[in-house]
């Protein structure tokens, strides 16, 4: 039986000034079937009841904080309390939030980095395992339909084996100390007791390593890695290149940097197999390119009949016939629409179809962990290579 109701959200974060808490709730309502009807918004009780009203939601469920939401949640019957929860706070929050509502019995939806460090991403694989809720982490990039197309062409063997991965993530937003000026956004990111033991890395370092193992489904056995800080004073690195090698002996370059003035959010990969290569920049979105040693290249472009035949999951993921781009907010909502049509199966007591698991879980948040924890090792040692934690 399919469920015959909104779902019901929650969220914890997001209130005044918040980006990413934007971004949230307006992608998981784009296909609609999702409402958000309860929040714990600021970590000032005030601000929380301000972002509430701002969002015409009833005063008696926007709380002073996230166990006031658990226990006020609970109290209601199920169908109209909330039935799952999306953190989009600073890292340090992440894993004690996401711990006590998946104990509680909802079902979440995290902002990356997972957690604060290791220890707590073990532990909440267990939490999750043990509560059979659905997790998912919003690693939103693999939600965009040509990078579902390359991932299905990498995995299908089109390009052959693979031998190189090179992934970038520069930006310039931090190439001065935007912190000490009162950057909201700026100040939690380069703050070690809010962010964790890194900074660019962790921030976007993370979003390139999720990239190059979502698309191409090796893993990462070792890197060398080469940490900076470039702005005076700053806590957390703003700066990094790693070297990477993969389980297949495949070699990578891992460039992510938030000191590059000029560059604004340049994610891009190139995968390079024995047979083919493939180049996507999320600044361009729409667009895969796939080179042959011998003929031009090819301009694969999204919302087109072929894309949809050669990738389920790419055609799952496009709303918009070609020629009208598709790109950030609706990355976001293709992971929310998987994540979410995962949950009601869950409701309902059904087998979620293979499609609705294509979005980034619990796994992917330890993966992250043990990366920004390997990588941090790595720039510390005077040997070249450092394994990958596990």
């Amino acid at each position: 039986m399919a469920l015959d109701r909104n779902l019901k959200m929650g969220m914890v974060g997001g209130g005044p000034g918040a980006f990413i808490g934007d971004v949230h709730r307006k992608a998981s309502r784009m296909d609609g079937g999702v409402q958000l009807v309860a929040g714990a918004f600021d970590i000032d009780p005030k601000k929380s009841k301000q972002m509430g009203k701002e969002l015409l939601l009833d005063p008696k469920r926007v709380y002073g904080t996230y166990k006031d939401m658990i226990e006020g949640e609970l109290k209601l019957p199920e169908g109209e309390r909330i039935d799952f929860v999306s953190i989009t706070t600073p890292n340090n929050w992440h894993f004690p939030i996401a711990k006590a509502f998946l104990e509680a019995g909802f079902h979440v939806m995290c902002e990356k980095p997972m957690t604060f460090n290791v220890k707590e991403a073990k532990e909440l694989k267990q939490i999750v395992k043990k509560s059979k809720k659905v997790f998912g982490l919003m690693h939103n990039y693999t939600g965009y339909p040509m990078v579902k197309l390359a991932r299905d062409m990498v995995r299908g063997g089109e390009l052959g084996n693979i031998r190189k991965i090179v992934v970038q993530y520069p930006q310039g937003w931090l190439a001065t100390a935007l912190e000490k000026a009162g950057s909201m956004q700026a100040s939690w990111r380069t703050d070690p007791k809010q962010s964790g033991g890194a900074g660019c890395i962790g921030d976007i370092g993370t979003h390139a390593e999720n990239l190059a193992e979502y698309i191409t489904g090796l893993k990462i056995t070792k890197l060398c890695a080469d940490l900076s800080i470039f702005v005076k004073g700053r806590k957390l690195d703003d700066d990094g290149n790693i070297l990477l090698r993969f389980n297949n002996g495949a070699s990578g370059v891992l460039h992510a940097s938030q000191v590059s003035i000029g560059e604004e959010n340049n994610l891009a990969i190139w995968i390079y197999g024995e047979k083919k290569g493939l180049e996507w920049h999320q600044e361009h979105p729409n667009y895969l390119y796939v080179k042959e040693p011998n003929g031009p290249v090819q301009v694969w472009r999204r919302g087109n009949d072929y894309v949809g035949a050669k990738s389920a999951a790419a055609g799952r993921a496009t709303r918009l016939p070609f020629g009208h781009p598709e790109a950030f907010f609706e990355a976001f909502a293709n992971n929310y629409c998987n994540f979410t049509d995962t949950v009601r199966a869950s409701i309902t007591k059904k087998k979620p179809d293979p499609l609705f698991l294509d979005f980034p879980n619990v796994d992917d948040g330890l993966r992250g962990m043990l990366f920004i924890e390997t990588v941090l090792e790595s720039t510390k040692s005077k040997q070249k290579w450092t394994k990958f934690h596990k």
